[in-house]
């Protein structure tokens, strides 16, 4: 939980140092560096209403996952820094969790369904087609492996914006 702290002050210190005349953007793809890594991507469909897809996933010795978020974003401006905005929204997300106990011999597998909510920062590079954004996900699941509440989902992500960049 540390980490994620740090990583959510760093992010967001690095995000309002910049300042600029930076421009708005429709679409971006790249990568969520949290718990797990995952691959983002985020579409505007009005100037301040995005949905965002993540896909994740994470192994290790005895189980491993996949995980699908949908988001549903509104971002608001922060006028002192152009090209910074704060965001919130929720969405859905599975889980698939795998687990295999090699000295057992016991293998299953697990479902999860949840409901995620969404706040952060997202920040738009003035020359740059890069995107960066700050968020934390809670999620509480309603069925599958570690069902209930989760705080433990905060992520830096960075994004490579697609075509010319403006909305």
């Amino acid at each position: 939980m540390k980490k994620i702290l740090f990583l959510l002050f760093v992010g967001a210190s690095m995000m309002m140092s910049q300042k600029g005349n930076a421009q708005d953007y429709k679409t971006a793809v790249g990568l969520r560096f949290g718990y797990p890594t995952s691959l983002s991507a985020k579409k505007f469909l009005s100037e301040n209403n995005a949905v965002e897809g993540i896909l994740g996933f994470r192994s290790f010795s005895g189980y491993s996952y996949i995980s699908a978020s949908a988001l549903y974003l509104i971002h608001k401006p922060i006028e002192s820094v152009e090209g910074l905005k704060w965001y919130f929204g929720g969405g859905g997300r599975v889980n698939l969790f795998s687990f295999k106990d090699n000295f057992v011999g016991d293998n299953s597998s697990s479902l999860g369904i949840g409901i995620v909510g969404a706040l952060g920062l997202d920040y738009r590079f003035k020359d740059l087609p890069i995107n960066v954004s700050v968020d934390w996900l809670p999620v509480f699941s309603i069925t599958g492996f570690g069902n209930g509440f989760g705080a433990d989902g905060g992520a830096l992500s960075v994004r490579y914006i697609l075509g010319e960049g403006k909305k």
